[in-house]
């Protein structure tokens, strides 16, 4: 007597269980959304349009990308942590967005609790340059240099609390130089200002630094990780010199937290073929940067390492980073 409704509810059971796969299973449906916390025309645009063309065209559907500059990415990431976590709004977050700035920030490290990682995009190291106008030419250089003009040698930055800023940091404990830190907003102006001697060092990404290369006006030392891209792939590495010197600069995917497993599978499995392939490798390698597959666990574990890197040199050198 009861048999038909019992059948009723276990075919009910079977059907909410099933839900999710076959949501996941019709992923995407829509456009998608990448927030990048940067303006328009820099590094971290150039490599999200052109991972996001490739990848649209993977997933079938078109991948549309948002420009959300200023206040150290934050707002970018909370208007990803507080989308629907259904895989439609992803981030495309740099390094420091999701290592430095939750060690140093209270609204950063919140906006990164409502992550959860899709995988890595890319990964590049920053080059260390020195304006022409001192007498050095190598790494060792460098640093004799600074040790026989102490405070007197003034590393410029793109801005305090940044990669770069941490990067020369880093060369300042290992080498035991007394150098300073002068930061910017931005790099156009820094760079100007380098090749003019007014400050005599820099960590940046060779994207911004290769005009005044070629010029002459500033002088590539070395690079912080090798490299396959043929801009950097035959400078030395600072670490042969400074053992230890080692960093890069590196973009991730994330999802709002509790986007379902199946789509985050389905992203990750797009997003590896995407970075994979020869001809975006090529036209990415010609902009210095080396696209990097991983799984959501690797690039979980990479977020970990260099958060704990970058802890341990603020705590250690008792930086003030505001």
């Amino acid at each position: 007597m009861y048999r038909r409704p019992l059948l009723a509810g276990a075919l009910a059971g079977v059907a909410l269980c099933a839900a999710p796969s076959a949501g996941a299973q019709s992923y995407p449906a829509k456009s998608l959304r990448f927030v990048v916390p940067f303006a328009a025309g820099g590094p971290a645009d150039v490599v999200a349009r052109e991972v996001a063309t490739k990848l649209g065209q993977q997933l079938g559907q078109t991948i549309v990308v948002e420009n959300m500059g200023g206040g150290h990415g934050v707002p970018a990431m909370n208007a990803v942590g507080r989308a629907a976590p259904d895989g439609y709004t992803l981030l495309m977050a740099a390094s420091g967005n999701v290592t430095i700035q939750p060690l140093t920030m209270r609204t950063s490290a919140e906006a990164m609790k409502r992550l959860m990682p899709v995988g890595m995009v890319s990964s590049s190291p920053h080059v260390l340059v020195s304006t022409t106008k001192i007498p050095v030419s190598n790494v060792q250089e460098l640093i004799d240099y600074a040790r026989q003009h102490p405070g007197k040698v003034n590393f410029g930055s793109a801005g305090t609390g940044g990669v770069a800023h941490l990067g020369m940091e880093l060369f300042k404990a290992l080498s035991r130089t007394e150098i300073e830190h002068i930061p910017y907003k931005g790099t156009s102006q820094v760079m100007v200002d380098l090749a003019s001697g007014e400050v005599q060092a820099l960590f940046s990404s060779m994207p911004s630094l290769k005009a005044l290369i070629d010029k002459g006006s500033i002088r590539a030392l070395g690079l912080t990780a090798p490299s396959k891209a043929s801009d950097t792939a035959s400078l030395p590495l600072i670490s042969a010199t400074l053992p230890g010197m080692e960093y890069t600069t590196w973009y991730g995917l994330y999802a709002p937290a509790g986007t379902p497993q199946p789509v985050i599978d389905k992203l990750n499995a797009e997003l590896r073929k995407t970075l994979t392939d020869p001809a975006l490798v090529a036209r990415m390698r010609e902009q210095s940067v080396d696209l990097i597959a991983s799984t959501p666990a690797e690039l979980d574990a990479r977020t970990k390492q260099d958060t704990g890197k970058w802890g341990r040199l603020i705590k250690e050198e008792n930086l003030k980073i505001d």
